[in-house]
Formats: C-alpha cells, structure tokens, sequence
C-alpha cells in the first residue's frame, strides 16, 4: 500500500500551491531584461514529494531543467515560511467538520528514527549503539490523527519532550472537561503529573514492572500513527540537517496521513464523484 496514492497528489498539490506567494515568471528588474523563467512551484512541489515518500537524495530525483540546488532553495523558503503548517491545519479543521476530531482520548508517544547526516535535529541513539538519530514527539487524538509534532535529537527523553507535543493543543481550541492522555510508563514522574493536572487533563500513564500487552489501553493509536509515518522514506531516514526543513517534512507527512484517514473515513458516509469504493486508503 503506498503512502502518497495517485489520488491525492493532485488535492494536496492544489492545497499547498494555493498558499504560495505569487512571483513573475522572470524577475522584472533584471539589468539585461532577461532572465531564466522561474521553475513553477507545482513542478518543485512534485520533486518535494518524491524526496519525502522514497527518501532519495535531491541529485536522484531532479529532473533537467530542475536542478537539486533548485529544490533545496524553494523547499528551504517554504519552511521558513512555514509552508507546510497551514495544510496540515486545514486539512485538521475538514477533518473536524466533517468526521469530527475525538479530543476525549489523546495519546502521546515518542519515536526514534535514523539521522545519519547528523544536523540541528540529531542527537546519540540509545537504541542504536549510539548512532545519530531524531526523536519524533506524536501527539493523536482517539483514532491517530496526528494533530501536532515536535522533533529533537535522539538523546532526548520522551518526558521533556511532553510540554511542547501538548502546546499543539492551544490551536484546537478548548478540550473536553474530562479528556486524558495515555502515556507509556517512559513518561512516569511528578513532572508529567504536575504538567497534566496545570493543562487540565486527565493522566493515564503506564505503571512500571508491568508487562506493556497487558495495559496498553488506548495508547495503541498513536503507535499505528508512528507506523503510517515511518511509511515515508525522509521520516524513516532523515538525511536533512536544517531543525526547519525537518519539521518542513513532518508536517507535510502529517498532512498527508490526515487527509488519507479523511477520505478513508467519509467515503462511508458522503457521497461526491470518485469516491473510492474500497478501503485502499487506509
């Protein structure tokens, strides 16, 4: 099954493009009153999203006429500009409108990923030897919707890393009075409790010396949401040393995964032209 289906490379692209600042084909103010045309965003956007699914090198995937330092200044301007955060957004608010977020049951968790190329976001794995690798902070609601990410280095403890995960919440609006987040038992400690009990929410931590199968409660979700990231190639692999290009690819995977579960979720309920027949987006 792949990550990026043909049918939704083009509602993506359209999202994204859409956002974009309009720019003349050729830069108008060019002493010689010529310039190279301008390669048009949707033509980038592709390439962005080939390296994103199959984690290649730009070098692999940049066609002629689209050179890899093309790509890698386009995509470094759209993370600046936080190009990436106002889809994800957007495609979190459809999703609420039509389906409905289920903020009562959150989940929390935390998953460590390669980084061989080291960079702002790396850090020494302590689950492989000592490698460079990247910790990704997921936090889902009941069904594993991804609704906000944070990256750090490998080194960093999943406890630490629960505050900022939790700041994602500030744009979803107000929470349920009795909603709770499930944690492994990795986050344990005053701290956590402390931190919960100030935001309002509920504590559903696993205790330590028992066995996780046998209390894994509603945590499960966020650990099949960390499955359906780990299906992109830059995620499992991340060779990009920029903490803002990382979290660029985040937040674009997470976009992807939640307008696959929207499309997958209101096919059964709402009826408009292609709509699949199976279930091939899940």
């Amino acid at each position: 099954m792949p990550v990026l289906p043909v049918c939704l490379l083009e509602p993506i692209r359209a999202r994204f493009v859409v956002l974009l600042p309009d720019h003349p084909a050729a830069a108008p103010a060019h002493p010689l009153g010529c310039h190279r045309k301008r390669i048009p965003d949707r033509v980038v956007f592709d390439h962005v999203v080939a390296a994103v699914v199959h984690g290649s090198g730009y070098e692999r995937i940049a066609p002629p006429g689209c050179s890899d330092r093309a790509i890698r200044r386009r995509m470094r301007a759209w993370a600046e500009a936080g190009a990436a955060e106002q889809p994800h957004a957007k495609v979190l608010a459809h999703y609420d409108r039509l389906i409905g977020l289920d903020l009562d049951e959150l989940a929390v968790d935390g998953c460590i990923t390669e980084a061989p190329c080291s960079g702002e976001r790396a850090g020494r794995s302590p689950v492989d030897r000592g490698k460079q690798g990247l910790n990704r902070s997921t936090l889902t609601d009941a069904h594993g919707i991804p609704l906000h990410l944070v990256s750090a280095g490998a080194n960093w403890h999943d406890a630490p890393l629960l505050a900022p995960t939790l700041a994602g919440l500030d744009a979803l609006g107000p929470l349920p009075d009795d909603a709770a987040v499930h944690l492994d038992r990795g986050y344990d400690g005053a701290p956590t409790r402390r931190l919960l009990d100030g935001c309002g929410i509920t504590a559903v931590i696993a205790r330590r010396g028992v066995p996780a199968p046998l209390q894994v409660g509603g945590r499960w979700v966020v650990e099949r949401t960390h499955s359906w990231m780990n299906g992109f190639g830059k995620l499992r692999r991340c060779t990009e040393r920029s903490g803002i290009v990382v979290d660029f690819y985040l937040l674009l995977a997470a976009a992807v995964v939640t307008t696959r579960r929207l499309i997958n979720e209101a096919r059964t309920r709402f009826r408009w032209d292609n709509r699949p027949a199976t279930r091939g987006l899940t």
